[in-house]
Formats: C-alpha cells, structure tokens, sequence
C-alpha cells in the first residue's frame, strides 16, 4: 500500500472508530494500563482500547504474529500524525509495552514472546519493574535479592524498592542474582512471575505529594519456574542494561505520563496580565519563559529526529540517556515555570476546586523525574564515557 492510501485510510479508521470521549485532554486519572485489576473509566476507554488492539494499534512496531501492527516507520509516524490530529488519546500505556516488550523481542524465546506479547498488546496483564533495591539504587548491579536453584524452579528472597505501581500490577520482571559464586554484574538472571504467587508482598510508600505510586516489594521464598527465565542464566545484566535504554527514552518523551503538561503562556496571562506594551508583565519572568519554550521546541525537534533515527531500524543505546536527561531536566523546568507564573495561588495544598494543589504537587514529583530510571549525574557519566567518549 503507498503511504497516501494508508494515510486516507487510517484517516477513515480512526474518525470511525475513535469516540468522541477519547479525543478530549487526558489527564493522570484517564490513562489506561489495563491488566486483569484495571477499572475502565468509561465505555468509550474500553471501546477504543479494544479498536486499537485489533488492529495491532496500541504496539503499531510489533510484529503481527505477536499482536503488533506490523507497521512500517513511515507507516507509524502517519498513524502518530493522525491520531494527533484529532487529538486521539493513547488506547494503552504500560510497562509492557515500554520496556519488557522490547526486551522479550531481543532476547525472549520463541514461545515467551508468542504467549505474553499479544496480552501486553491487548492490555491483558500489567508489569512492574523489579529492579532497584535499598542497597542497590544507582549500583543496581550490587543488587542481593537471590533465586536459589531448586531443580525444576528458583526460590526467590529479597526486597525491591521503588516498585512502581507493584500494589496494581499482574506480574513483574524481576532482576535476581541467581549465580552468587559470579562478579556481580555476571550472577544476576531477568525473571519473570505473577504478582499474586505466594511469598509476594507489596507496601506503597507515600510521598511528599500524599500520592503512593512506588511501592516496597518483597520476596519470601517465591517459586519461579524456570521457563520464566529471559535468555541464559547469568544474561540478566545484558538484559537488564537494554531494557533500561527504553525506561529512559519513555520517561524523557515529551509526551511521557509522568509529566503534568499545562499552558505556560496561558496560565501566565491569567494569573499576571499584561503590562502597556501587550507584553507579560514580569520581566523576568517573561525571560525563563521565552527561554524554555524555545529549549522545548528544540527537544521536540530531536524527539523527531531520534523517532526517524529508530524507524530507520537503529537502536538508541546510550542515547538514551541524552533524552532522558534532557526531558527530565525540561520538566523541572515546566513545573517551576508553571508554580512561578501561578504565584502563591499555586502554592496552596488543598481546597475547594478540583485542582487545589495539583501545580504544587506536580512540581515536587517533578523532582523525582530526574531521578528515576536513572540519575541526572547518572545520565551525564554515561553520555561523556559512552557517546562524547572522554576518560573515565
């Protein structure tokens, strides 16, 4: 098919089938990630999630044979164009389709990949990431939760740490450290087994925002069987590593779910006005902000030139760290921006509108942006080593 027929043709599909609930603003409450404990928030989410996954539509990259759409990466920039046009919600987001999913299709088996990409596809299981530890944060490789061998499965103990959403997901993906007579970096297996088996436990951690989306995990002699093994014995590092180029590229998008957007501009004239000249009337201010949306342009420029570089069939690798960093660090930015503008209206906490307190909020989770998946400092050491190739 030639790229203006799929263009009219996907035009037609998605005015058809897209409701009209699921091209309006969609914030944090209306994402959907599916999974067997998700409530759908309305029939029109559900629809459009059911649409999308016929068509392969919510993992447009996928394979079809693993319940992707098999697009080509012009094919997917078309059908990100024109969902974008009628300001068409995601169908689905999650860490399956963000992480694991990519990482299944390097290094899954056949029959890994057959079984659970079309669930991660079709919005059928939710993962969580179970990486971080209380002794292993950014020395993630000095990880101690242990999979002991005991024949026919692993026997895992340990604790995790900053298990996002770990109380609302089905199954995880679990670093354990299966080879102990091995260099760390070398004993370490990439495991995969559902949230609900016996000895798993979850406790959410509150944050300074009153929100609880990382959580404690904890093992307790869980049985793993060892078909739930991605790649060797000993390649969880390897694995480990790949999948965390991924993390970053997600949380970096401009488009990420952890970022709260808003109309700087806009919020800016409600809450200042303007001076005689029809200009913002805070001039410094007006400086940070012309500044940033320039800064914002041009990251949304790259973003298009990293998202042409990988349909082109290439793999970020260290990049990733370059977009994560960058992303982060403009959100910081944004929500600063947005509080600064807001004054100290937005620095309430609590009260009668809806959003009493969400900018305030919103800034302070900022704030874990940059630490998540990876530190800003974290970031930068692996771009001067890896891409700028300074010494150590």
């Amino acid at each position: 098919m030639d790229i203006d027929t799929f263009r009219s043709e996907t035009r037609a599909w998605l005015e058809v089938n897209c409701p009209a609930e699921m091209r309006t603003p969609m914030g944090e409450d209306d994402i959907c990630w599916g999974g067997r404990k998700f409530v759908f928030r309305s029939p029109a989410q559900k629809q459009w999630l059911e649409a999308m996954a016929a068509k392969g539509w919510t993992v447009p990259a996928w394979p079809k044979s693993y319940g992707g759409g098999g697009l080509s990466g012009d094919e997917q920039k078309i059908l990100a164009e024109e969902m974008q046009r009628i300001n068409a919600r995601p169908p689905l987001q999650s860490f399956g389709i963000w992480m694991l999913g990519p990482a299944l299709l390097q290094f899954g088996s056949e029959e890994q990949k057959r079984h659970y990409l079309p669930l991660i596809a079709r919005g059928e299981i939710r993962w969580c990431q179970g990486y971080s530890e209380p002794g292993a944060g950014s020395d993630l490789a000095g990880l101690q939760t242990k999979g002991v061998d005991r024949g026919d499965h692993f026997e895992v103990t340990g604790q995790k740490i900053w298990t996002s959403y770990a109380d609302k997901a089905d199954w995880i993906f679990c670093l354990v450290r299966t080879e102990p007579e091995e260099k760390k970096h070398t004993g370490i297996s990439f495991l995969l087994f559902d949230m609900e088996s016996a000895g798993v436990s979850t406790k959410p951690i509150k944050l300074i925002s009153g929100a609880s989306p990382f959580c404690e995990t904890f093992f307790d002699g869980v049985k793993v069987p060892k078909d739930q093994i991605v790649g060797a014995r000993g390649q969880g590092w390897t694995i480990a590593k790949y999948l965390l180029t991924h993390e970053r590229e997600m949380i970096g998008a401009a488009d990420s779910a952890l970022f709260a957007k808003s109309d700087l501009a806009a919020d800016a004239l409600a809450a200042i006005g303007l001076d005689d000249t029809g200009r913002l009337d805070d001039p410094m201010l007006r400086a940070e902000m012309g500044q940033f949306l320039v800064d914002e342009l041009c990251f949304d420029a790259h973003l298009d030139m990293t998202g042409a570089y990988m349909r082109a069939g290439h793999e970020l690798g260290a990049r990733s760290a370059e977009l994560k960093y960058l992303g982060t660090e403009l959100n910081k930015r944004r929500q600063s921006l947005r509080v600064a503008a807001g004054g100290s209206d937005d620095l309430v906490w609590e009260g009668a509108a809806n959003d009493a307190g969400q900018a305030a909020k919103d800034w302070l989770r900022s704030k874990a942006n940059t630490i998540e998946g990876g530190t800003s400092e974290v970031m930068l050491s692996i771009l001067s080593k890896a891409v700028l190739k300074l010494p150590g």
